[in-house]
């Protein structure tokens, strides 16, 4: 038997198309999201954003921030 090989980006549409007809959009973008890589170092960032924070101070800036009326 010989399998019809089609292309890769017609293939990939299809499986979209299929899982967001079942699944429904959010849920497909949810479920292809998680196999992103993502970009950037987040141990970099990490320490541009908090520096010498401790767990502590950045509890208690997160809480200064929830009870700021919007």
């Amino acid at each position: 038997m010989i399998a019809d090989t089609k292309p890769l980006a017609e293939i990939t549409a299809q499986a979209l198309r299929l899982l967001y007809q079942q699944m429904g959009v959010v849920n497909t973008v949810r479920f292809i999201s998680q196999f992103t890589a993502g970009y950037g170092n987040y141990t970099e960032e990490r320490e541009k954003l908090f520096g010498d924070m401790t767990l502590d101070d950045i509890i208690s800036a997160i809480k200064r921030e929830k009870s700021q009326p919007s």
